[in-house]
């Protein structure tokens, strides 16, 4: 994904990069809440006969089983979270895992967990951030000003705007309609504006059969097999080798890192959490 990414900002198709790097972006933030998990998963592993001596969460175990309670629903690729959260809220209750899910106040869930959890989108400045990093990484000459500018456009001048043509169309309606009440033609037909005059010209220039000799030529391309643009994206959409052992890589990295955590899980669940369960069933 970073090597199309790149290939997309040499070729000058950063819309098409500033929505990939995104992906990209959700993948890291999966892998380092699966490494925070790995170790919060630790953590009550080896905690496990304190909890088991108090009735109460104790308060420096509240963090990391809050936190797994809140990524559990968050996390499809370890399903041993699930259990855990079941055997948590067996232990505690539902509403200390309702307050963990919700994020209420004095939950205890970790900042890092629920940032890189968090289904909002990226802010232009990450994006930015992993932009330039993916071009210095493939030694790809990017200019970024033009992304930065997008990326820091405020969209509430957009909203100004419409009103202000509003305003501007209103100003412009009061001496119209004066000069309508001063002199109107005698034959009733209506004054057309400057404006309107030049669209309804360029609709006028506009030929109508543009689109057929478009379309024909088009068809006659396909037929004769010279259609250059078609064939450069079927090209580019067929996969090579080196994009294939890359996506590889990060699938069997990203595999590696819910891995670990699933180990963490199942081995919270399936080993230490037994009298739990027995806990749980006889209450």
């Amino acid at each position: 994904m970073r090597k199309e990414i790149a290939q997309f900002l040499q070729a000058g198709q950063e819309p098409i990069a500033r929505i990939r790097v995104e992906h990209v972006i959700r993948e890291q933030n999966i892998w380092a809440a699966y490494e925070i998990l790995e170790l919060f998963c630790e953590f009550v592993l080896a905690r496990v006969p304190i909890l088991e001596s108090q009735k109460d969460c104790p308060p420096e175990l509240r963090e990391a089983v809050s936190s797994i309670i809140f990524a559990a629903p968050r996390c499809s690729d370890v399903p041993d979270l699930l259990q855990i959260k079941n055997l948590f809220a067996t232990k505690y209750g539902k509403e200390f895992v309702i307050a963990a899910t919700e994020l209420r106040p004095d939950s205890g869930v970790n900042r890092a967990i629920i940032e890189k959890l968090s289904v909002t989108a990226p802010s232009g400045e990450i994006r930015l951030k992993v932009l330039k990093e993916i071009a210095q990484e493939y030694s790809v000459e990017w200019d970024s000003s033009g992304t930065e500018a997008e990326f820091n456009k405020k969209y509430e001048d957009l909203l100004a705007g419409s009103k202000q043509v509003c305003a501007e169309a209103a100003v412009s309606q009061a001496p119209s309609k004066q000069a309508s009440g001063k002199s109107s033609p005698s034959n009733g037909a209506k004054t057309i504006l400057p404006t309107d005059a030049r669209l309804a010209s360029q609709h006028r220039q506009v030929p109508s059969h543009v689109s057929i000799l478009t379309s024909s030529e088009i068809e006659s391309s396909v037929k004769n097999g010279t259609a250059g643009p078609i064939s450069d994206i079927k090209t580019e959409t067929n996969s090579r080798p080196s994009d294939v052992l890359e996506r590889a890589r990060a699938a069997i990295a990203s595999a590696e890192r819910a891995t670990a955590g699933a180990r963490a899980a199942a081995e919270l669940v399936n080993v230490k959490f037994g009298s739990l369960k027995l806990q749980g069933a006889s209450s």
